[in-house]
């Protein structure tokens, strides 16, 4: 059993992409992984469920509790920490993975739209910090990791698509903040963001088409370098916005070549949002 061993881990969006990756990274150290999304059953067109990432983290040597969670109830998010707590006696870690995203401008994205992204993205953050703040308190080791970027005001960044800009750096900041002022209890809180495009849904789905996942990684880095913070103790890591790659070498992992989905395109990797 590794660092993570018999910690109880939320991971929100954890039924396919990077939530599902870091699920089993997590589970192979003996975690106990709470897979919250809202994928309770079978999607036409998108492999997994709550329930299926469960049996695989069973088998990768972990614990599981599958919930079906709409991260914008703040009712369900109570209920599911909770559940949690009950199942595994506290909560160590929250991993804010689930995300929206529409590539639009003000013109042309729609207020529903504006809204969920707000939503699922920022207000979920907080809903998720607040809601789980009173068992962290309680643990030896508390992190809270959000899937959100480097603050940068290139305006390349914000023309094209600035309402989910908007949600994406929200998460940021409120990150920053609860950094801060979590230091009294001991709460590490951080950032975490894919330098490179990675294979997910969203890169199949919204950005362009399964063509492109020639060029990015596996969701497997953002799991691994997701790993590399939450077994970082005593706030030695606090208040960062990191990139995979950065975490990752920092810890003496060099050879980044083998998360390429295609080893051959290691040198032609997409950029991802939001780094110059």
């Amino acid at each position: 059993m590794g660092d993570l061993s018999n910690k109880t881990i939320i991971i929100t969006g954890a039924s396919r992409g990077i939530g599902r990756a870091m699920a089993l990274r997590f589970a192979r150290d003996g975690a106990n992984i709470v897979i919250a999304a809202k994928s309770d059953r079978p999607h036409p067109k998108l492999k997994g469920t709550i329930h299926t990432v469960a049996e695989e983290v069973v088998a990768a040597g972990g614990k599981a509790l599958p919930f079906k969670l709409d991260v914008q109830q703040e009712d369900q998010v109570a209920k599911m920490m909770q559940a949690a707590a009950d199942k595994f006696g506290g909560i160590d870690a929250l991993v804010n993975n689930a995300g929206a995203i529409s590539l639009t401008p003000v013109e042309k994205t729609t207020i529903k739209r504006y809204d969920l992204m707000q939503s699922i993205n920022s207000r979920a953050v907080f809903i998720g910090a607040h809601s789980a703040l009173p068992f962290l308190k309680a643990s030896s080791n508390p992190h809270i990791l959000s899937l959100s970027p480097p603050l940068n005001l290139n305006v390349k960044w914000l023309k094209n698509h600035a309402p989910y800009t908007l949600s994406k750096y929200g998460m940021t900041l409120l990150s920053l903040g609860m950094a801060a002022e979590f230091e009294p209890y001991g709460i590490a809180v951080n950032c975490l963001w894919p330098r490179t495009a990675i294979a997910t849904a969203a890169i199949e789905f919204v950005v362009g088409n399964r063509d492109l996942f020639q060029n990015c990684r596996t969701p497997e880095i953002m799991a691994d370098a997701a790993y590399e913070i939450l077994i970082t103790k005593n706030r030695q890591l606090c208040g960062q916005t990191l990139t995979d790659e950065q975490i990752l070498q920092a810890r003496g992992h060099m050879d980044l070549k083998r998360y390429a989905v295609n080893p051959a395109n290691a040198d032609k990797l997409l950029p991802d949002f939001f780094l110059d």
